[in-house]
């Protein structure tokens, strides 16, 4: 499924902040997109943490702390990509409004920290 909401957000990258900006359809669709990849993140990550007996996460930033702690994924990368679940819980629970050249600059800059993470736990897999 990541990989199928990434090709998605893959192709929405290639449209300019204007198309954002207006067209209310395309955002809606670029934050659900982004909300179900960090919400798969989150799945692997307690899915592995569950099965390798791992500290409980008290919250899914943590859940992302564990794997960079347990060197699921490497710690610095767990750093860089923690905060990819506040921006969910932005998105979710509209806390604030959301911040269109928020998302625009997760949209352009963010992408391949999902594939990074994939990388990661395939290569962890692989190796247990």
């Amino acid at each position: 499924m990541l990989k199928e909401y990434l090709d998605i957000l893959k192709e929405c990258s290639n449209e300019n902040f204007e198309r954002l900006k207006k067209d209310k359809i395309f955002k809606g669709a670029v934050e659900r997109y982004f909300q179900l990849a960090v919400e798969c993140v989150i799945d692997i990550g307690e899915i592995l943490i569950s099965n390798l007996k791992l500290r409980k996460p008290e919250d899914a930033r943590d859940v992302i702390d564990i794997l960079g702690e347990s060197g699921i994924i490497p710690d610095d990368f767990a750093y860089k990509l923690g905060p990819i679940t506040g921006f969910r819980n932005i998105l979710v629970h509209n806390y604030i409004r959301v911040n269109q050249e928020l998302v625009y600059k997760f949209l352009k800059e963010n992408l391949t920290d999902f594939d990074h993470f994939a990388k990661y736990i395939t290569q962890y897999l692989d190796t247990t």
